[in-house]
């Protein structure tokens, strides 16, 4: 078991959260929630030793094993992607080679009676104990089931990792934190950059094979499926709650509407009471009275509501102009670089006001054929964006592309164009972007505010296009039902890139999934799609065994 116990983190006289404690037991899969800037991120480095709480302490057994991933970080560059994942065992493999050169020393020495030949007997002695305790393990195998199921192909074994985008290299590292088969995993956004395939994965994992696990996820339906107990950072104090997240929602609004109740109840017994006070305190035969409900209302402990996130993004897109019946028809479109085939005999019909969602493994081809609706790359075939079709796109790295030295209200100003230029202000609130962060430079803004304001250039002109890719990456909760329901409302034609199943959930009703070079169409949703392909890969399974 590990504790935490009287944890306190205060910045220039404020506390961040206060003597909170709470134990992590073996099993527990723990979701941290909390509005943005509560302190989850900061919660989670002092339990895994990174940070010094101003108070208070982590207890953890001296074998315990915590593990941590950040949000952001690097590998080194200089290994391949087997050998960046073979440092989890860097440990047993030095242990297991010290002990090979211990023997070998006890085998050619003959000063058996001597002071040092019995603490190289120690030495091996302890070694050995802490060596085969491990029990054997073969390390190869391990890595390759990890790595498999991380979205890894055995060609990606032996290539650098300094070839690899950041997401993939939070693959990496990920993997050699569940090798270590820890006592405590820390996550913090793990699925940003997974697919659905690698998430449902690394669900299963987590359930079926993690001791402990405490996550900070903005993922729903990931959250939900893992975890077993839900605690949040609200107020600078925190609530446990030993159910899933869905049920701690209901929960938490039964627990605040019983808090407004008692406050109500509160407010209303203070104002009798001060009436009473104010009523008679110039009378004589009262003043015992008064004087014991002043000092009663002195002494009485003021009940709190629970604090909510009461910003409130305001997202409607523009009508959108009538297009052609058809704004994408694709016929034999393929794509390769050089030998390496992307997708080939590509042949797909996209209609007017139609919703779609582009899904598959990472490296399948998604994006790339996103580039080649937009022009933004070659291709082989017969590509036809319809009449009048006017995109409106959001890449998965829009948020990046932005001017890090400019302020948030010239990034939108550079763009803005007739009528709206009046309005920016407006605009820029209906996002969450208050007066006094106008002038903030992009630079110093979090990856959600980045987001946002890349999104905000999708309201600037009218489209009936819209093709989103990967749109949810850095969104918190609230933001994404909110982005969702805009869409939901939105009257053109939707194409979406996305690994998140729950923002795709009743958003979408046809979905193409890409997949060994080729592109297949399954009409529904996605939930039918998901029950769809666990069945086929249940049924992969069975004729392998």
């Amino acid at each position: 078991m590990i504790s935490i116990d009287g944890l306190t983190v205060e910045f220039g006289g404020t506390s961040l959260f206060k003597d909170i404690s709470f134990a992590i037991n073996e099993k527990d899969r723990i979701a941290l929630m909390g509005k943005n800037g509560a302190g989850k991120s900061t919660l989670l480095k002092i339990i895994a030793g990174e940070k010094t709480p101003s108070r208070g302490k982590v207890s953890s057994p001296t074998e315990a094993v915590i593990a941590y991933l950040p949000q952001h970080l690097l590998t080194v560059d200089n290994r391949t992607v087997f050998e960046e994942a073979s440092q989890a065992f860097a440990l047993m493999l030095e242990m297991e080679k010290e002990l090979e050169e211990l023997n070998n020393q006890l085998s050619t020495r003959i000063d058996y009676e001597s002071a040092e030949y019995y603490e190289l007997i120690e030495r091996v002695s302890a070694l050995s104990e802490a060596f085969y305790s491990v029990g054997e393990i073969n390390y190869d195998a391990e890595i390759e089931k990890i790595l498999f199921g991380l979205g890894f192909l055995r060609s990606d074994f032996n290539r650098p990792t300094s070839e690899y985008s950041g997401g993939w290299r939070m693959r990496i590292e990920l993997a050699k934190i569940l090798l270590q088969k820890p006592d405590l995993i820390l996550l913090d956004e793990p699925t940003n950059h997974m697919d659905i395939e690698s998430i449902q994965w690394f669900e299963e994992f987590l359930i079926n094979s993690a001791k402990a696990v405490i996550v900070i996820s903005h993922d729903r339906a990931f959250v939900d499926n893992i975890t077993t107990r839900t605690i949040e950072i609200t107020m600078g104090r925190i609530y446990d709650y030993k159910v899933t997240y869905s049920s701690y929602l209901q929960l938490r609004k039964e627990r605040r509407e019983q808090q407004q109740k008692q406050f109500a109840e509160q407010q209303k017994f203070i104002a009798d009471n001060q009436e009473f006070i104010d009523r008679f305190k110039g009378t004589y035969s009262k003043t015992n009275q008064v004087q014991s409900r002043v000092k009663m209302l002195e002494k009485l402990p003021e009940i709190e509501v629970d604090e909510i996130d009461t910003s409130a993004l305001k997202l409607k897109f523009p009508p959108s102009p009538r297009s052609g019946a058809f704004p994408v028809v694709l016929e034999d479109v393929a794509k390769a670089y050089g030998d390496h085939t992307v997708f080939s005999g590509v042949s797909l019909h996209i209609q007017r006001g139609e919703r779609v969602a582009f899904v598959g493994k990472n490296g399948e081809g998604k994006s790339t054929m996103v580039k080649c609706l937009m022009g933004q790359t070659s291709f082989t075939g017969n590509l036809n964006i319809g009449h009048n079709t006017l995109i409106g796109y959001f890449a998965q790295n829009e948020a990046s592309l932005l001017d890090e030295e400019s302020t948030v209200f010239l990034t939108i100003d550079d763009v803005a164009k007739g009528d709206i230029r009046t309005k920016i202000k407006d605009l820029l609130g209906a996002f969450m972007f208050g007066s006094d962060s106008w002038n903030k430079k992009v630079k110093v803004l979090s990856g959600g505010e980045r987001t946002r304001l890349a999104m905000i250039k999708l309201l600037l002109e009218p489209v009936n296009l819209l093709i989103l890719d990967e749109p949810t990456n850095h969104l918190d909760l609230r933001t994404k039902d909110i982005l969702k329901s805009a869409l939901q409302d939105y009257d053109g034609t939707l194409v979406l890139v996305s690994h998140d199943r729950d923002f795709l959930d009743g958003l979408v009703t046809k979905v193409f999934e890409f997949g060994n070079k080729r592109v297949k169409e399954h009409l529904g949703d996605i939930h039918s799609f998901l029950v769809k392909k666990k069945l086929e890969n249940l049924r992969e399974i069975e004729r392998k065994v």
